[in-house]
């Protein structure tokens, strides 16, 4: 039987589902197999908050969605009893095969709340799960007092500690951010005057989490999308903006985030406000909605073409009246693709909510499995210790944009983003992201710009590369964003997102160059299996390595592996294991295994290998017995591109793993080159790893310079 904790809330609209959320990533940071169940849910096997947590997790991690589910409201109102009976047996047969389960309490959605907090309690109970218990900062009719909250904390565990359920936490959420500090006193009173010793938490509201989004609303009156992108409908409306005044006086209220209701005939209205969402001058909405049924005219259709991209415009059929009452009356919901919202829960929550805290009471330790939900966890708090200064050249990408935005809330990293400051604001302000937290700076205009072409220049100058020629190269994004790297103005470089990986790593070679004792440039990709993380080497950079740029590229690969957490134990691979095969690919694989050994004699290594043979303990028992490293390698360097590519894609497609690369390695200072397919997380995480890089690399040189310093000191004093 797992350990399992229940996330129960007193009454409805406690925003419980960022709590759930931020305790969900936690719990799958400890242990490799967790799970999310719901004892009562209005939507059977459809429950959002189970489908939202349940995304978190790698898809070969992944309980399915219907045995995470206990019972509907309808079949618990027929029959309570026979229920709870179904309930137990369901999170009993999910709780077997997981190592934790994390129960998220029901939503209060159709019973008087006495009522259903008694059904609650008695579900923690049979499920003989702790509870977190969650007390709103809200009610009906808006913010409460501080005595509200007060009142409500007492009846929440006057009612649970009357029936004698254990209690290993208290949350205090969506509260008024003016009352945050007196509600933390308060909450830790409520609860020392009762006799436990629990941590606490107090949350204000943030009313991104509550705001529906422009699909919600689209859906919930019947519209359609006549113009943007059907992405951009995730976008959460913070506000209601109903525009029945002159556009003027429309412009002097419009706000961040809103979404601007207006009546489907007044085109000047439509064309005013797409104008607004591309000037800096005005803030950017989250969509219109045009009521009436009314799409625009074909020549105002033609106009509002021309503004891209652009907010969202639905169509609905409604009266205004009738649209924005029903707009106005909504409440958002956390999804799955909700990742602006579930970027700013976790951050909220991280600042607020001591969920290790509760895990540690529920004695819920960590394992030595590594999942990926642990490795980015470990690898973005890496980077959040010590801060570097990352340079983005694609400074007017979305996807740059979004993980820029999130990189920033998340205070991974310090930010500069390439580009003439108002096409960087535009852009981010069309792709609904806060980057006013980065450093923007202008290539063409910068006035370094000139100090950058003579250092550019003598470093090229056996090329033949003049000052003046080099005026020019340096206003390219990436030459400029490589020589603050170079200068020490940055601490590395991220793109690639919309460039090619030559007009990305060419800087880098020419500029840069490579570290000592390296001659080649490689790269890893850190594979993340459910259970484990594999470190492949090289899977895109060089073609055909020989021998010593082979063993170049284990070595590089042992140091990235280690400087990332994960022990080195090195196979060199091939088609043949020890010493059953001949040709001249395995005698060159044989012969960088001896280099690597010679180079780095206290690196575990062994080659060569077969796959099977390296990761695989029964096979390698078979055909290596004795070997420190075959059945437990943890770094695989492939023999040629071809191999290697083909494998970590093979394994990516196959296997269900997460790839986080290429990771580049043996360069003087980090860059990394993107996918152009790169998604918002996948630049995000590669920002992460590259101020790793630029961690490791700074410890590394302070304590060679300290060696030098000390041997320097030996020899004055004999």
């Amino acid at each position: 039987m797992s350990s399992a904790l229940f996330l129960l809330s007193t009454e409805a609209d406690s925003g419980k589902s960022a709590l759930a959320l931020a305790l969900f990533e936690a719990m799958a940071r400890r242990v490799p197999r967790p799970a999310v169940f719901r004892p009562v849910t209005r939507d059977g096997g459809d429950d959002f908050l189970v489908d939202l947590l349940l995304s978190r997790l790698p898809e070969g991690a992944r309980p399915d969605p219907q045995d995470c589910v206990g019972v509907t409201y309808d079949e618990n109102h027929a029959d309570s009893a026979a229920t709870r009976a179904t309930v137990v047996a369901r999170f009993r047969a999910l709780a077997d095969r997981h190592d934790a389960v994390l129960v998220v309490g029901s939503d209060f959605t159709d019973v008087g709340a006495a009522s259903e907090l008694a059904t609650n309690i008695d579900l923690a109970q049979d499920l003989a799960a702790p509870v977190v218990a969650v007390v709103s900062g809200r009610d009906r009719d808006g913010e409460r007092s501080v005595e509200d909250v007060r009142a409500a904390t007492e009846h929440a565990l006057d009612s649970l500690l009357a029936r004698h359920t254990p209690v290993i936490g208290v949350v205090a959420n969506r509260v008024g951010v003016g009352t945050v500090d007196d509600l933390r006193a308060v909450v830790a009173d409520v609860v020392t005057a009762r006799g436990l010793d629990v941590p606490t938490a107090v949350v204000p509201e943030l009313p991104l989490l509550a705001a529906p989004t422009l699909r919600q609303i689209a859906d919930a009156v019947g519209a359609r999308l006549v113009s943007g992108s059907d992405d951009d409908l995730d976008r959460a409306a913070v506000d209601v903006m109903v525009a029945a005044m002159t556009l003027p006086h429309m412009l002097e209220r419009l706000v961040d985030q809103a979404v601007v209701i207006v009546p489907g005939d007044r085109s000047d209205v439509l064309v005013g406000t797409l104008a607004a969402a591309h000037a800096d001058t005005f803030p950017t909405p989250s969509g219109l909605v045009l009521t009436g049924g009314f799409e625009p005219d074909p020549v105002v259709a033609r106009l509002v073409a021309g503004f891209t991209p652009s907010p969202p415009v639905v169509v609905a059929p409604g009266s205004t009246f009738e649209v924005a009452t029903v707009a106005a009356g909504l409440r958002g919901r956390m999804r799955a693709r909700s990742s602006r919202k579930i970027e700013a829960a976790l951050h909220l929550a991280a600042e607020h909510v001591p969920a290790e805290a509760w895990l540690d009471r529920l004695a819920l330790a960590p394992t030595d499995i590594v999942t990926p939900v642990m490795f980015t966890h470990d690898l973005f708090e890496r980077a959040r210790s010590d801060r570097r200064r990352i340079v983005l050249p694609e400074g007017t990408e979305p996807r740059v944009l979004r993980a820029a935005a999130a990189v920033l809330r998340r205070g991974v990293a310090d930010l500069v983003l390439l580009g003439a400051p108002d096409e960087v604001l535009a852009a981010a302000s069309t792709a609904g992201v806060d980057v006013t937290g980065a450093e923007v700076v202008d290539p063409a205009t910068d006035p370094r710009r000139e100090a950058y072409a003579e250092e550019y220049a003598r470093l090229r100058a056996h090329r033949g590369v003049t000052p003046a020629m080099a005026h020019d190269t340096v206003a390219d994004v990436s030459y400029f964003g490589t020589l603050m790297v170079h200068l020490g103005e940055a601490d590395g470089m991220v793109s690639g997102a919309v460039h090619t990986t030559a007009h990305t790593v060419r800087p880098a070679f020419e500029i840069i160059r490579t570290a000592p004792d390296v001659s080649v440039v490689s790269s890893v990709f850190f594979m993340l299996l459910p259970d484990r993380v594999l470190v492949y080497g090289d899977c895109a950079v060089v073609p055909s390595p020989d021998a010593r740029q082979l063993a170049d590229i284990a070595v590089s690969a042992a140091g990235t592996a280690a400087a990332f957490g994960v022990e080195p134990r090195v196979a060199m691979l091939s088609y043949s294991t020890g010493t059953s095969g001949s040709g001249a690919d395995v005698d060159r694989v044989r012969e960088a295994t001896a280099l690597v050994r010679e180079r780095r004699p206290d690196l575990l290594v062994e080659g060569p290998l077969q796959y099977d043979a390296a990761v695989d303990p029964a096979v390698a028992a078979t055909k290596l017995p004795g070997s420190e490293v075959a059945g437990r390698a943890t770094v695989l360097v492939f023999p040629d591109l071809n191999t290697g590519n083909n494998t970590y894609k093979a394994v990516q497609r196959s296997a269900g793993a997460t790839a986080v690369g290429p990771v580049l390695q043996g360069l003087n200072k980090p860059v990394n080159d993107l996918s152009r397919g790169a998604t918002v997380d996948d630049i995000a995480t590669t920002v992460a790893v590259t101020a790793v890089q630029a961690q490791t690399l700074a410890a590394t040189r302070a304590a060679q310079a300290g060696r030098e310093a000390g041997a320097e000191g030996t020899d004055g004093a004999a």
